[in-house]
């Protein structure tokens, strides 16, 4: 068999394990990804509806009920604590800033309904070690949106890494960046705000792409972190890491090296190099996705089905939750990802090797 029929033989969607049944969603924090993302998601896939939105504002709530005919209600924050509308949903989306996570899942949890939290769970390894203990005292499932977690592409770079198509991984190289500016230019929004962000914007918001993507591919958790960042743009001032490069010891004896940046060209990508080959995927975390393997003197470069990330993800939630089957990044994966982070930004301020707790 050639390097490019292996690759063909691939299984798109080999976590599915039903095809029956709806989850019923409520959507929480109306901003421009759950509209624009999130939302379409949900209605396009198979297992999956949307019936709640809920706002901090009653008006944006009902407009986002006026605009998707599916959802029949429509909540503040107050009221969704409060447990309205709880007969209309089976799981909760959380996509609020990240110091906000922690109080929607309590909730949620309380009410016995399955939490998808975004990534990262929470601005504070102490919040989201919270998160993770209520999902399990009141038994209900926990996930946390790494959609590169069901990206057919990521998928099949993981299966040839574990099939030793590239021989022994020993690095990972990693690249995130984008221009925040040109995406929202408010000086006042929640990312560049300490307080809910957390510890930083770049490696908290894109940075832990490369991080998360290389520990699923390589089935390996970080020990240590160094790093070294900046911010020299006053849209940056209150946050560190403008720019970032950090560099992780893994437990299986490989190292990850990545850069992450807020006011740069889109760019992202992530290299596993083995000793006898290399899979590079390019584009890689900004909804499209392309790989290429290299094995000795033979490059193949293949297309792969590009499927819409949020629905892939969702989905396979979906999936999970009717089936009864266990989750892949649950809420133990999400915190060591919260954990790395706050070494990171460690490490950066110290300018030491800080190990991993």
């Amino acid at each position: 068999m050639t390097i490019a029929d292996y690759l063909d033989d691939f299984e798109e969607r080999d976590w599915q394990t039903t095809a029956h049944g709806t989850v019923r969603f409520a959507v929480i924090g109306l901003g421009w990804w759950t509209v624009d993302r999130t939302i379409p998601a949900l209605l396009d896939s198979e297992l999956c509806d949307i019936t709640v939105a809920v706002s901090g504002s009653t008006d944006k709530a009902n407009d986002v009920v006026d605009r998707f005919e599916p959802i029949t209600h429509g909540i503040t924050y107050d009221e969704f604590h409060h447990g309205a509308a709880s007969d209309a949903y089976d799981a909760i989306y959380i996509c609020s800033p990240n110091a906000l996570h922690l109080p929607y899942a309590e909730t949620a949890a309380d009410l016995g309904k399955a939490i998808f939290c975004e990534k990262p769970m929470e601005a504070s390894v102490e919040r989201a070690e919270r998160m993770v203990d209520v999902a399990s005292d009141d038994d209900v499932p926990l996930l946390v949106g790494y959609r590169m977690h069901t990206e057919p592409a990521i998928r099949r770079a993981r299966e040839l890494i574990r099939d030793g198509t590239i021989g022994r991984p020993v690095v990972a190289l990693g690249n995130n960046t984008q221009s925040l500016i040109d995406i929202n230019d408010d000086p006042d929004q929640w990312r560049l705000n300490p307080d809910l962000v957390g510890s930083g914007v770049s490696v908290t918001d894109i940075g832990i792409y490369p991080l998360n993507t290389a520990r699923f591919l390589l089935d390996a958790d970080p020990l240590t972190a160094q790093a070294q960042m900046d911010s020299t743009h006053e849209f940056f001032a209150d946050v560190p890491d403008e720019r970032t490069a950090f560099t992780l010891s893994m437990d299986d004896g490989t190292f990850l090296a990545s850069t992450a940046s807020q006011n740069a060209q889109s760019s992202t990508s992530l290299r596993i190099v083995g000793t006898d080959g290399e899979i590079y995927v390019e584009p890689a975390f900004h909804m499209e996705t392309e790989l290429r393997l290299t094995r000795d003197e033979t490059t193949v470069d293949l297309s792969t089905p590009q499927v819409d990330q949020m629905t892939e993800i969702l989905t396979y939630f979906a999936d999970r939750i009717l089936s009864g089957e266990a989750i892949g990044p649950d809420g133990d994966h999400g915190l060591v990802d919260v954990r790395v982070i706050e070494a990171i930004y460690e490490a950066a301020e110290s300018d030491q090797t800080v190990t991993i707790q």
